[in-house]
C-alpha cells in the first residue's frame, strides 16, 4: 500500500526541527570545546595552622599547596585560578583515568603522633575543575614522595622516601582511599656515596644514608608494579593482585643498577617492550628490555643524561618518554636542562640537545594532553616555564611564559572538555 504523501506545512515543520536540532548540537559542541584545560600542581609547602593544627615535621616550603590554574591552549600560558590549600608538602599529584578523582602524596615524616606521612583524595568538579576533599588517610611510611593510580582504577601505589617503604591502598567506589592492603619495606646494603658514572668532579650525593623508595607505578598491563630505591640502586618488581591488592616477588624480583648511581626515576616507552630509568647521582638514562609476560627487565644500555664535556655535580630528576614514543627526555638539575634524545629503532638514545628550564633546579616536567607543549616544575625558582615541543625534531622552544608558584614540585592536568 501507498503511504501518504506529507503535507508541504509537514515538511517544512519537520526540517525545520532537524535544523534546529543539528544547530543546538553542534552549539554544545562548540561550547564543549571551550571548556577550560585544568592544570593541577603540587608544591612543597609549610604548616597552616589554621588549616592543620597537628604538629608536622617538615621544612618550610614556598607553596600553598595545591595549585589550580587554566591552561590556554593555544599559547600553553597558565592562569591560577585556585589553590587548594595544605600545609602538608602534596608535593605529587596524580589524577584518575577518568580525571574525576585527584590524589596527593604529603610528604611529611611526621603528623602529630603517627611516625608517617599521608595521602589524600579529592573530588574534581567538572565544571570548574575545583577540588573537594575527599578524606586522607596514612600512607604507610614517612615522606610519601610518589603516587600513581594502578590501571585498575581500584588501588592507589605509593613510594615513602623517608620511611624505604612501598604502599597500595585501595580506592574506595566513591573515590576515598582506605587504609593500606600492603606495605613492604626495602632492605638491603646501601650504595656507596660516590657514583661511578658521575660527571668528573661530581660531588652530587643524596640519597646512600638508607633506603630511600622514589616512585613506584605498574606496568601499562598492569600485571606487575615495579618501584625504586634509590639508596639500595636497585629496581624491584612486584606481581600485582588485582583484587586483594598484595604485592608478591616477581620471578626477577629487583634489578641492580650501579652502585652508589641511585635510580629515582623510569617510564615505559609506548609499546610496552622499552624501559628507561634516570639515576639522580650517576647522571644516567638507562635502558632496559621488558618482559610483560614474567616482568624481567634485561639491562641494554646506558647514556649520560648531560651534554658532553659537562663536569661538576648534577642530579636526575624526571624522565618522561613522549606519547609518539619517538623521543626521551631527562631532567638535570644544577645543570638546570632538559636533556633530549631520539629513540632508535631498537630504543636505543641518540642525544639530541638540551634546553635551559629557565630557573633553578627542575624537580619534574610533563607534557599537556596534546603533546605540544611542556611544563617544567623549577623547585628552587618557584615558577613553572613553559616550552613548546617541535613534535619532529623533539626540541623545545621556550614561549616567554611563567607563572609564579613557590616551590613547584609536580604538575598534571584534566581537559573539562572530555567531561
Amino acid at each position: 500500500m501507498t503511504q501518504p504523501l506529507r503535507s508541504r506545512r509537514n515538511f517544512l515543520q519537520t526540517s525545520t526541527a532537524l535544523a534546529g536540532a543539528t544547530a543546538l548540537a553542534g552549539n554544545l559542541l562548540a561550547d564543549d570545546n571551550k571548556r577550560p584545560l585544568m592544570a593541577y600542581v603540587g608544591t612543597f609547602s609549610s604548616p597552616l595552622t589554621d588549616v592543620l593544627p597537628t604538629q608536622v615535621d617538615l621544612p618550610p616550603g614556598n607553596g600553598l599547596g595545591i595549585h589550580i590554574l587554566e591552561v590556554n591552549r593555544e599559547t600553553g600560558e597558565l592562569k591560577q585560578v585556585g589553590v587548594e590549600r595544605m600545609g602538608t608538602s602534596p608535593s605529587c599529584v596524580a589524577l584518575s583515568a577518568d580525571g574525576t578523582r585527584l590524589y596527593s602524596s604529603n610528604e611529611t615524616d611526621r603528623v602529630g603522633d603517627s611516625k608517617q606521612g599521608s595521602v589524600s583524595a579529592f573530588a574534581v568538579d567538572h565544571r570548574d575543575g575545583s577540588l573537594k576533599l575527599l578524606n586522607t588517610v596514612g600512607s604507610g611510611g614517612a615522606g610519601p614522595t610518589y603516587v600513581s593510580v594502578h590501571p585498575n582504577g581500584r588501588h592507589l601505589l605509593v613510594a615513602n622516601y623517608f620511611g624505604g617503604s612501598v604502599a597500595v591502598l585501595p580506592i574506595l567506589p566513591d573515590g576515598q582511599l582506605g587504609a593500606a592492603v600492603d606495605v613492604k619495606v626495602d632492605a638491603g646494603k646501601i650504595g656507596p656515596t660516590r657514583a661511578p658514572h658521575a660527571p668528573p668532579g661530581s660531588f652530587a650525593f643524596s640519597g646512600h644514608d638508607r633506603t630511600h623508595a622514589h616512585m613506584i607505578q605498574a606496568d601499562p598491563a598492569g600485571r606487575f608494579v615495579l618501584h625504586v630505591d634509590l639508596g639500595l640502586d636497585k629496581l624491584f618488581v612486584w606481581q600485582f593482585n588485582s583484587q586483594t591488592g598484595a604485592l608478591t616477588p616477581a620471578a626477577q624480583d629487583s634489578v641492580s643498577l650501579p652502585p652508589g648511581d641511585g635510580p629515582r626515576h623510569f617510564h615505559f616507552h609506548p609499546n610496552g617492550r622499552w624501559f628507561y630509568s634516570i639515576q639522580e647521582e650517576g647522571s644516567t638514562i638507562a635502558l632496559f628490555d621488558y618482559d610483560a609476560t614474567s616482568g624481567r627487565l634485561t639491562h641494554r644500555k646506558t647514556v649520560s643524561s648531560l651534554p658532553p664535556g659537562y663536569a661538576g655535580s648534577n642530579f636526575c630528576s624526571e624522565i618522561l618518554v613522549s606519547s609518539d614514543g619517538r623521543f626521551v627526555y631527562g631532567g638535570n638539575r644544577l645543570h638546570d636542562s632538559i636533556g633530549i634524545f631520539a629513540v632508535g629503532d631498537q630504543g636505543e638514545l641518540t642525544f639530541v640537545g638540551y634546553e635551559w628550564t629557565r630557573g633553578n633546579y627542575p624537580r619534574s616536567f610533563n607534557f599537556d594532553p596534546t603533546g605540544n607543549f611542556l611544563y617544567c616544575c623549577n623547585q628552587r625558582a618557584d615558577n613553572v616555564a613553559v616550552f613548546r615541543v617541535d613534535r619532529q625534531t623533539g626540541k623545545l622552544q621556550f614561549t616567554e611564559h611563567y607563572v609564579p608558584i613557590g616551590n613547584p614540585s609536580s604538575i598534571v592536568f584534566r581537559d573539562l572538555a572530555a567531561s
